[in-house]
């Protein structure tokens, strides 16, 4: 089957994530498909929104839109319709369905997911505390951790916990090193602790690049990366084998990054979390 290409604009009056996520999981699903995108973000007058039919209309194709806006909507459909280009409004089906529940018409106020409200500055808050207690660091500071994360060195911790900082989750990240004493903190902690591992050849991989990107002189946290059992598949496979049983001496579930995206990573690490808070919950309510 030959590759078709189209054009796909992504017109928003914010920033654009909620049509780029959009886009993202439903063109995967063509493999023979080569899309275009066209991403136009932050139209909230006719000024802006003229570059945008413009653009389209030279380079024409479906159109995926999240304006609110009732007169730069209209203009977007007329122009579109005039252009014999498909517009759908990505926003519509949900907003009808809670308007017949909720029985209030919608605020037509573009961007109002980003004011700066509590939800805000507590994501602004929470990635200070990642950015704190990145790889073992200010480990006083794990009292005030919603999750902490642990495994062995490039096991994705430090994006997983960035992630997870943008859902305001204050996430610490501690490495698991062979030889040393177990974490300090971690005995009785005040929120879950969750292990990350992946096969060991991904691992050497990841490694190796790592390696090729810092030179192979350099050093990540506690590991000498010029060290041979760095990279050494059976030296890996022992690491990672003591890790796991580590976890497991102690009681912390462990998630198998190796095919898993940091998107997919993270929400696992919250399901595991809920569950956690829910077991505390139930054994608090259990009469003694």
């Amino acid at each position: 089957m030959t590759t078709q290409q189209m054009n796909l604009h992504l017109v928003s009056d914010a920033t654009g994530e909620t049509l780029n996520a959009v886009a993202r999981a439903t063109t995967v699903q063509f493999e023979h498909a080569h899309i275009v995108y066209h991403r136009w973000s932050l139209i909230r007058s006719r000024f802006q929104l003229h570059r945008v039919l413009e653009g389209i209309e030279a380079e024409p194709g479906p159109v995926l839109s999240t304006l609110v806006d009732r007169a730069l909507r209209a203009d977007l459909e007329t122009t579109c319709a005039r252009l014999n280009v498909p517009v759908v409004n990505v926003l519509d089906p949900v907003l009808n369905l809670l308007q017949e529940h909720i029985g209030e018409q919608a605020a037509a106020r573009p961007g109002r997911q980003y004011v700066l409200n509590a939800d805000y500055f507590r994501r602004i808050d929470a990635m200070h505390y990642v950015l704190a207690h990145d790889d073992g660091q200010s480990q006083p500071g794990l009292a005030e951790a919603d999750v902490v994360l642990v495994g062995v060195s490039r096991s994705s911790k430090t994006p997983t916990c960035f992630y997870l900082a943008n859902r305001a989750v204050k996430a610490a990240n501690i490495p698991l090193v062979p030889g040393t004493p177990d974490p300090p903190g971690l005995d009785k902690p005040d929120c879950p602790v969750i292990g990350l591992t992946l096969d060991a050849k991904s691992l050497i991989e990841i490694r190796r690049h790592r390696l090729r990107l810092i030179g192979a002189g350099a050093q990540t946290g506690p590991v000498r990366q010029d060290s041979s059992e760095y990279v050494d598949e059976e030296a890996v496979k022992a690491e990672l084998l003591w890790a796991r049983r580590l976890c497991t001496s102690h009681g912390w579930p462990v998630i198998d990054v190796t095919r898993r995206s940091i998107e997919e990573t993270a929400a696992t690490v919250l399901q595991l979390m809920e569950a956690w808070h829910d077991r505390r919950r139930k054994a608090a309510e259990t009469p003694a």
